[in-house]
């Protein structure tokens, strides 16, 4: 597959990934190299990328243990604290080995470590492949509340390796997939029509659809690097599926859920408020609903978690002014941004979700 250029950074796939990795390596002749990685990448991805560097530069692992709940300003005061201990200096290179929570935090690590290092992306799950390790968005969470802290720096590269996914169970699976979904109802509804029966969809075939998909999310982000505009498209289903996703992580009664599916959540919500708004037919909601409800289990809410969820809207990192702004979609493959609901229409939302 062909290199996608981003803003100021190569995006590589397979093969190509770690030949370009290894020139790099070498033509900036770093000092060091710290492999950031969770307590998953660190055992299972990890022996098989290392035998594809080719330095003699000094390499350490940097570990910390998996989960959402570990994507903090804790965790990277630890690992600062292992760089500098170990000697880490301005011409040290961070590789960041792992699904979105290890390239979130190892790029937010990167970037302010010494007022900012070189880091290179190689993402291990689907979620982190199409999303979270393009664009240069890095951060940690505040408490539950999602990416409230973080930077929007670039890497030097991104190397994706699909073979990683061979790995991956097929909940993480999903959860990426609704980022790819997303794709396709903001920007381009030939895409979005692929997924309408996944048992049609020739697997064999699917780096071409992640290579799609991140087409997509780079063209969009070209366009708007800081998020002043288009780039808010991004966040369709994010609004309501963020809060769900903190709520869940906050409450003790809840089992937590991947990002990927609170977003699948949101983006039936605000296909659903779409429709009430007048920007989506009837016909399209109801493909939207039942393709996304066909992929994902239902999750059970009651009227005591409205609140709560609400609440946490208004946490959401588009606001502006104290106003909750939504990206819409404006019939499918197009979008609507800085939109608004009051919370009547959100209660409806949630109570079409249920039927």
């Amino acid at each position: 597959m062909e290199v996608i250029q981003a803003n100021g950074y190569p995006i590589y796939f397979n093969e190509k990934g770690y030949e370009a990795l290894n020139n790099l390596i070498a033509e900036e002749n770093y000092s060091s190299i710290f492999i950031i990685v969770d307590s998953n990448s660190n055992e299972i991805c990890l022996p098989n990328f290392l035998p594809n560097l080719a330095t003699e530069s000094r390499i350490e692992i940097v570990e910390f243990d998996a989960g959402e709940i570990n994507k903090n300003i804790e965790t990277c005061v630890g690992i600062w604290n292992v760089l500098t201990e170990l000697g880490a200096d301005r011409k040290t290179l961070i590789i960041n080995l792992g699904g979105g929570v290890v390239t979130d935090l190892g790029g937010f690590v990167a970037s302010t470590f010494k007022r900012g290092i070189d880091f290179v992306h190689v993402p291990t799950t689907l979620l982190a492949m199409v999303d979270a390790s393009v664009g240069g968005k890095n951060g940690v969470d505040l408490g539950v509340l999602k990416n409230q802290i973080g930077t929007i720096t670039i890497p030097q590269m991104v190397l994706i390796d699909t073979s990683f996914l061979e790995t991956l169970p097929q909940n993480e699976m999903r959860s990426g997939l609704a980022e790819m979904l997303k794709h396709g109802l903001i920007f381009d509804k030939a895409y979005w029509e692929k997924f309408l029966d996944l048992s049609e969809i020739d697997f064999a075939d699917f780096d071409t659809l992640i290579y799609d998909s991140i087409v997509i999310k780079n063209t969009i982000v070209k366009q708007d690097p800081k998020e002043d505009g288009i780039r808010k498209s991004l966040n369709f289903g994010h609004t309501l599926g963020h809060a769900i996703e903190s709520y869940f992580l906050e409450n003790e009664t809840k089992k937590n859920l991947l990002h990927g599916e609170a977003i699948a959540i949101g983006m039936i919500l605000e296909s659903y408020i779409s429709f009430k708004k007048g920007l989506l037919s009837a016909e399209d909601y109801l493909q939207i609903k039942t393709t996304i409800k066909g992929i994902y289990e239902d999750v059970l809410f009651d009227e005591n978690d409205l609140i709560p969820i609400q609440e946490l809207l208004i946490h959401d990192k588009k606001n502006e002014y104290g106003n909750i702004q939504f990206a819409l979609i404006e019939g499918i493959g197009n979008i609507k941004i800085n939109q608004s609901a009051e919370n009547k229409l959100i209660n409806e939302a949630f109570e079409d979700y249920k039927s």
